[in-house]
């Protein structure tokens, strides 16, 4: 059950590189809604991302600061040893499951679910989620702090100023359409 700050979830780089998408999902783990977990594997993927996005050093640095400063308690350390050990269909991904052992993750969110097969990620305790998915199952379990949240984001949408549906609509653009769809029945 996705219902409180013990529950834990490793954020994948597919998850935090939109805007939209770690917005929404640090708005959640902000209100206490899930425990967010990442590893420096994680983030040097995301901040590698962002350079070939044009993306200004001084803003990664920006960027990725901000996030540690808000979830201090977000980064898995000593997971190293574990990567040798994991066996997926890319190996470039055995850091995120790893990272997931080491802290005691009850799922992995990532919307490259087929480099995550979920009978392996069984053996370890994981499971496995999209971002929408994972994101439905939070608002369906705390409807009312979730669109809280939501609402909080969208007031602190200033670059440029958004409304609730302006908001909605990026994130239907942004792989979460069951995602914007819920939160939508809930205004």
């Amino acid at each position: 059950m996705i219902h409180s700050a013990r529950f834990t979830a490793v954020l994948d780089t597919n998850v935090i590189y939109p805007i939209m998408t770690r917005d929404l999902l640090l708005w959640f783990a902000y209100k206490d809604l899930y425990t967010p977990k990442w590893s420096n594997h994680i983030f040097d993927e995301w901040k590698e991302v962002m350079r070939r996005k044009n993306v200004p050093t001084d803003e990664i640095q920006k960027r990725v600061q901000a996030v540690n400063d808000n979830f201090g308690d977000a980064l898995v350390t000593n997971y190293e040893n574990i990567i040798l050990c994991l066996k997926l269909p890319d190996p470039k991904d055995c850091h995120v499951v790893a990272a997931a052992i080491k802290t005691n993750a009850n799922v992995i969110v990532t919307n490259n679910l087929k480099d995550f097969p979920q009978d392996y990620l069984r053996t370890f305790g994981l499971s496995i989620k999209s971002a929408d998915d994972f994101l439905c199952d939070i608002i369906d379990l705390n409807p009312d702090d979730a669109l809280e949240a939501f609402r909080e984001l969208v007031l602190n949408k200033r670059n440029p100023p958004l409304d609730e549906y302006e908001v909605l609509d990026r994130f239907r653009n942004c792989e979460l359409k069951q995602t914007a769809d819920f939160l939508h029945s809930l205004i």
